[in-house]
Formats: structure tokens, C-alpha cells, sequence
């Protein structure tokens, strides 16, 4: 998909984590998958900003469940693997209407958008759970598959929205709570140093 999207002009920047130097990078800093999920997108579009056109954030239907906690969220507070999933995307999804407010007047553009549930193999599990989430996952999309609504976006020129695959949704929930979001942004700022 990056090569595709390369030959067709765009500058593509393709970020992947290293599960074993991420992870000591994250514990240093806060719970493992609120910095994966949010603070290092947020860094990154930070320090990325001069160099940025446009901003595709690849984020999770799953927000609508997660609950954003100002110094609770960051530091895994009542962990459990999907409450806290949902709650980190949600954190992500809060700063995206920021990020476009703060860049329209340059041209950069940034939507987000859930591409669906994608069989990638994370998270996978032993026992009894395990076989049955790999009996469910022949059901999901393939990572192929995922790319394409992320891909089309890139492609698009609008600003601030959030889509489920291709169809253009409105936030739901906390996730259209401005206040709730400027504490977000400020409380990731403090942890990243953000410039």
C-alpha cells in the first residue's frame, strides 16, 4: 500500500513498533498502551508538523467504549486489555479536531478513521480463549483489506472528521467533549514535552 500510494506522489511515512525497545521506551513514561496508542502518535504528529500535508490517525470503533480519565488513563488505572484499548483510542480520537483546528490555517489536513477489525495477530492468546478468537478472526479483515479505507483517506483533502472505513461518522460520546479534549491534549503535551 505505501509503495502504491508513493507512486502516486505522496510522501508516505510508515510508522511500526518495535515491541521490545517500545515497550521499555513506554514503562518509562507511562502505561504501555496509552503511550502506544496515544502519546507516541501525538509526539510524532508533533514533531512531524512542519513536515506534514496530511494526517490519517488509524483508530478503533472501540473508542465509544473507553472512558478518558485525566491522570488515570495515562497511568493504567483499572487496566484490563480492552477497557483500556478503548480508553487510549479515545485519547487519540479527542486531540484529532484539535490538531485540525491548530493546522487549518497552513494546509495540513488530518482525519482519522477505523479501517474495521483487522486480523493482524496481536493480542493473540493460548487455552481455550485463544482457539476461540482464532475461529472468530477467519472472519475479519485481512491487513490488505484494512489498508484500503486508510489508503483512501490519504487520498482525501478534508479536515477534523472520523470515519468507520469509508463513511464519513460523527464522533460519539466523550469523544465530542471539547473541554475533556483540551485536557487530554494538555496532559499528553506535559508527558512528551511536546514542542
Amino acid at each position: 500500500m505505501c509503495a502504491r500510494l508513493a507512486a502516486d506522489g505522496y510522501k508516505v511515512l510508515l510508522v511500526a513498533r518495535d515491541p521490545v525497545r517500545g515497550r521499555r521506551a513506554a514503562a518509562a513514561l507511562a502505561e504501555e498502551s496509552f503511550a502506544v496508542n496515544h502519546l507516541a502518535p501525538f509526539l510524532l504528529n508533533h514533531l512531524l508538523e512542519d513536515r506534514l500535508g496530511r494526517v490519517v490517525q488509524v483508530s478503533a470503533g472501540l473508542y465509544v467504549k473507553g472512558r478518558a480519565e485525566p491522570g488515570r488513563t495515562a497511568v493504567g488505572a483499572d487496566f484490563s486489555s480492552l477497557r483500556t484499548y478503548a480508553d487510549t483510542k479515545l485519547c487519540n480520537l479527542l486531540t484529532v479536531p484539535l490538531f485540525a483546528e491548530r493546522r487549518r490555517d497552513r494546509g495540513i489536513t488530518i482525519d482519522a478513521v477505523h479501517p474495521g477489525v483487522i486480523r493482524t495477530g496481536l493480542g493473540d492468546r493460548g487455552g481455550l480463549l485463544g482457539r476461540l478468537l482464532k475461529a472468530a478472526e477467519r472472519k475479519w479483515a485481512t491487513p490488505e483489506e484494512g489498508a484500503a479505507p486508510v489508503a483512501a483517506l490519504a487520498r482525501d483533502t478534508g479536515t477534523g472528521r472520523y470515519f468507520d472505513r469509508t463513511r464519513e461518522v460523527p464522533l460519539e460520546g466523550p469523544a465530542r467533549d471539547r473541554d475533556l479534549a483540551r485536557r487530554v491534549w494538555d496532559e499528553a503535551e506535559a508527558l512528551t514535552a511536546a514542542p
